[in-house]
């Protein structure tokens, strides 16, 4: 491995990354390799670069392999790393290795969030071993260590296991945890301290602070509740003295935009008392604690007392503390009851937070993506990434919705009617006074929002649609240079903000001007308009989409055009995709137009494959390319739809780059290529062979190599089950069905993440190929399932196994059926079935999912009264509690028939295209194309059967005139309440005996 360093460097240049990741990537499966790789990171005669790369690499191993099934760590490797974890945390304390510890760090807390306590138990024992009376470089390597374990508390739901590993910690960790507080906390009192000693000293302080809201965010521990006083007490509390320590040496400068340390342990100390609030109001009030906040949190940020960049933080999160504290009404009596506090609250706070600052003004002007990232943050207000603007904002809704609306409403009104006549006085010089009673309008009128949906309620003291059209309407039709452009972003945020209270003939109106925005040379301005358009066309009511292609037909291909040339001049791969609010408006278009684009089609396709072309030369923004990926992939689907001779057109446009995106291994591209694939083969005549040069690309999906990637494989999959419905005898005779089962039996059924796909692709072999012609190999894959049910079992699996059982036996073809999936199990050992029919299918049957139960029925019906197999020793014994799983069942007869859902009406997986709550990203999950799934696409093995009542009336009659003695005496052996209702039911309905 000593061309390791080289790999790294290789690794992080866009020209040699492949190939170097290639290298690394088999490296890593070596023994030894993670230690001999950690060594490195700590050698401090490695060039920098190839440390910090090594320690990114060392992180992602841990992340995607430690506990992979298909490629594992060996146990020794995994126990080596972990002895060597925490020293390696030490010996990077110094301030010049910050980054790289931060890497660790995390791996660190990757591994021990699977592995600690079970498998670590000596983890927090190393940790507080390394804690040190005198240096505080190594205490802060111990507490990052210790925090980065911690903080996964915080999402966590309360469960037995989690508070085993929460006492652990506490039993070993909470003691020393004090005393290095209270020694830290007594050394910033004290005067005369060097920059660097204050410096090292606050950054452990911010630390400890963090590690005390971890200790509290589920339970309040007895050795914190004991030292509530001492650390809350108005008088000598540590957090009181905190909240006003500011040393001169510790001063940033005004142009700073980081936050200063004692800023940041204000910030966190802010957030505890948050915490508390919410979940130990009790506790607050033992000791007036939130009395005595409220008042440092005035003398701190009042009057606009902290207008830097720097203080923004500390300033959002002291706004967010008193929006907690007035929702939870503890205070209302005692706080803000008192004459002129919420006109002070509103005039001191409120406003001087919602104005626009100079930093705001420069942001929109040179970082305009970044402008629009915070001010989209809205519906953030009252999380981490709110902007001071927001938190204002959230303290007026708080009001607004705890009972001050009145009173808020009208003091606001004097602001605004205040903002706006200073506007008319003069406008150029004024504007940002009417930015201000915009924001402040907003902030008042809403009530409750969502992300997706925009304002659901509003304030009944507000009229919004007046206020639009008196003050709004104006600068959203003003031609561009006569009024600020900010206050025409203002105008389009209303617009986005309050979608929902406008009517559709009044958002009809405004859509022209929108669309006229788009073309703005403000890069604000378009965007805003582009995300506003997106967010108008998603409107829903009733579970319905609000506009439909007939009203956007006359201008959708216009609209495509204006944003594809905004997407288009921006030049680089990397600014192309940086805008992904461009390309999720070409989507939504697409989406919303569907058939009316045909005419334009094929242009609108040469112009998004040529923006893929650009974009794929260094891949770097994952929402762009989900939504350029599905835009191709809606417009495939309509198009196609209305006009099925269409098919060759994309054909020819898309199938030269999306081979070439497969050739490069564009890793990030490589799991949407072949969804498309599959999209474009389906929606050939399945009665027709597969095209050349479709059937070209065999070879290379067969490949294992093709299979490692984990985003690709529901892809790979999906593309497999499409060549099977057309070529399966082909394939069969080429070899290609046995690669793909070698596939399913290496690859996907000892994976936990795959086992799914694994039996999915069977399901779909069992259905085109002769069976009789793979049994050998169907046998050794059962063998592995059953190895797996008994090394590894989840629940998950033991549903994958009954449905597959269920599959075959209720499958209408002439091999499969249940006496195929008895012999099989018996081959494997005698006796066997019945041990896999009462362990796993049975106790499943009366649980399966909705969508599974007409299967169900089936399979269990089949294996009832038409199997030989069944009614014959040792199968026989079985058959009494088989009945009784099968009425079970049948006991809820509305879960048989589905109702019309979406996927009947089409419209399959559209609606659900909203990625709001997707975080897209590479690699992390598998980044599903929603449009290029329809219901048409699913095989369905029990279309044969129309009513399942019915069929088992049926094959109940016709098995009782072929063995009547037969199943009376098999009836005999069940529970005779059950049975006799069954029988009784039957013949209600017509069917006897």
């Amino acid at each position: 491995m000593s061309d390791l360093p080289d790999l790294l460097l290789a690794s992080l240049a866009p020209t040699t990354r492949k190939q170097a990741e290639q290298s690394l990537a088999a490296y890593s499966e070596q023994q030894g390799f993670l230690t001999h790789l950690l060594r490195l990171v700590l050698d401090q005669s490695q060039n920098k670069s190839v440390r910090l790369s090594g320690s990114v690499y060392l992180k992602n191993v841990s992340k995607t392999r430690w506990e992979d099934d298909v490629q594992p760590i060996a146990e020794q490797d995994k126990a080596a790393l972990r002895a060597e974890l925490v020293p390696a945390m030490l010996a990077l304390s110094g301030p010049a290795d910050k980054s790289i510890r931060a890497q660790i760090a995390e791996a660190v807390s990757l591994i021990a969030e699977l592995d600690f306590p079970a498998r670590w138990d000596n983890l927090i024992d190393q940790l507080v071993a390394s804690l040190s009376p005198t240096d505080y470089n190594v205490n802060i390597g111990v507490l990052q260590t210790g925090h980065s374990i911690f903080c996964h508390w915080r999402a966590h739901v309360r469960s037995d296991v989690l508070f085993t590993e929460i006492n652990l910690v506490f039993s070993k960790f909470m003691t020393p945890f004090l005393q290095l507080f209270r020694q830290t906390a007594s050394l910033l009192s004290q005067s005369g301290q060097s920059q660097d000693q204050y410096t090292l000293l606050a950054q452990t302080m911010v630390l400890l602070v963090d590690i005390y809201y971890d200790f509290t965010c589920q339970d309040l521990p007895p050795a914190i509740e004991d030292t509530h006083q001492e650390f809350f007490g108005a008088s000598g509390g540590y957090f009181p003295f905190l909240m006003s320590w500011d040393p001169a040496e510790l001063k940033g400068d005004s142009d700073d935009t980081t936050a200063s340390l004692p800023s940041q342990i204000k910030t966190r100390i802010l957030e505890v008392v948050e915490l508390f609030i919410k979940l130990f109001p009790e506790t607050l009030q033992t000791s007036n604690a939130v009395e005595t906040f409220v008042q440092l949190v005035w003398s701190l940020v009042g009057s606009n007392r902290l207008p830097n960049v720097s203080d923004d933080m500390v300033v959002s999160q002291s706004l967010r503390f008193i929006s907690t504290a007035l929702r939870s009404g503890f205070y209302k009596s005692t706080i803000f009851s008192a004459p002129g506090i919420i006109s002070t609250l509103i005039e001191g706070i409120v406003v001087p937070n919602t104005t626009l600052r100079e930093h705001d003004i420069e942001q929109f002007e040179d970082d305009p993506l970044e402008y629009v990232r915070l001010d989209l943050a809205v519906s953030a207000a009252g999380t981490d990434t709110a902007t001071r603007r927001q938190s204002a904002m959230d303290v007026l809704q708080t009001l607004v919705s705890t009972g001050y609306d009145a009173e808020a409403t009208e003091i606001v009104g004097g602001w605004i009617n205040k903002g706006l006549t200073e506007y008319q006085s003069n406008k150029e010089a004024n504007w940002k006074a009417k930015d201000t009673a915009i924001y402040l309008l907003t902030a008042v009128a809403t009530r409750g929002v969502t992300t997706q949906q925009g304002v659901t309620s509003t304030n009944a003291l507000v009229d919004v649609v007046k206020f639009f059209s008196d003050h709004v309407f104006q600068d959203l039709q003003a031609p561009p240079g006569s009024v600020h452009p900010i206050l025409q972003v203002d105008a389009i945020r209303f617009l986005y903000t309050f979608r929902n209270q406008l009517t559709k003939p009044q958002l009809l109106s405004v859509l022209p001007l929108l669309i006229k925005h788009l073309d703005s040379d403000n890069y604000v301005t378009y965007t805003y308009a582009a995300i506003t358009i997106d967010r108008i066309l998603f409107i829903k009511q009733n579970g319905q989409l609000l506009f439909a292609q007939a009203d956007i037909r006359d201008f959708a291909s216009d609209v495509l055009g204006v944003l594809l040339s905004k997407i288009e001049r921006a030049g680089t791969a990397e600014k192309v995709a940086e805008n992904d609010h461009l390309m999720k408006c070409v989507l939504r278009v697409i989406l919303t137009a569907r058939q009316s684009l045909t005419p334009s089609h094929e242009q609108i396709l040469n112009r998004l494959v040529a923006i893929l072309g650009v974009i794929s030369k260094n891949p770097s923004n994952p929402k762009f390319d989900q939504y350029i990926f599905e835009s191709l992939s809606a417009l495939i689907r309509f198009v196609t739809a209305g006009s099925p001779a269409t098919i060759q057109t994309f054909e020819n446009v898309l199938f030269s780059p999306l081979t070439i995106i497969l050739e490069q291994d564009i890793d990030q591209y490589v799991p949407y290529v072949f969804q498309i694939l599959a999209q474009l083969l389906s929606l050939r005549p399945a009665s027709q062979p597969s095209p050349a040069q479709y059937k070209a690309l065999l070879p290379y999906i067969l490949t294992p190599n093709t299979w490692v990637q984990q985003g690709s494989i529901p892809g790979l999959v999906k593309l497999l089950k499409t060549f099977l419905q057309r070529d399966a005898a082909q394939m069969l005779k080429e070899g290609q069905v046995v690669s793909a089962l070698g596939v399913v039996q290496q690859r996907l059924i000892p994976s936990k993440n795959n086992d799914v796909y694994g039996f999915e692709l069977m399901q779909a072999i069992m259905t085109f190929v002769d069976v009789s012609q793979i049994k050998q190999y169907i046998k050794t894959i059962m063998l592995i399932v059953l190895t797996r049910m008994q090394n590894s079992k989840t629940d998950k699996f033991v549903h994958l196994l009954a449905r597959f059982v269920l599959f075959i036996m209720s499958t209408n073809k002439e091999s499969l059926g249940p006496d195929y999936a008895i012999e099989i199990f018996e081959s494997i050992q005698p006796r066997l079935w019945g041990q896999v029919l009462t362990n796993f299918v049975l106790p499943l049957v009366p649980k399966m999912p909705l969508k599974e139960r007409k299967m169900t029925a089936i399979g269990m019906t089949r294996l009832l009264f038409e199997s030989r197999l069944s009614i014959q020793e040792p199968s026989v014994q079985n058959w009494p509690v088989a009945l009784e799983a099968l009425i079970k069942l049948f006991s809820e007869p509305q879960y048989l028939s589905q109702s019309k859902t979406e996927d009947d009406q089409g419209l399959s997986g559209i609606t659900e295209i909203d990625f709001e709550e997707q975080t897209a990203g590479y690699q992390a999950a598998y980044s599903r194309l929603a449009a290029s799934e329809s219901a048409e696409s699913e095989i369905d093995p029990v279309a044969y059967v129309g009513d399942p009542q019915q069929f088992l009336g049926e094959k109940f009659v016709a098995f009782g005139r072929t063995n009547g003695s037969s199943l009376q005496q098999l009836l005999s052996k069940g529970d005779p309440s059950v049975i006799q209702a069954f029988v009784g039911s039957l013949a209600a309905a017509g069917y006897t005996l």
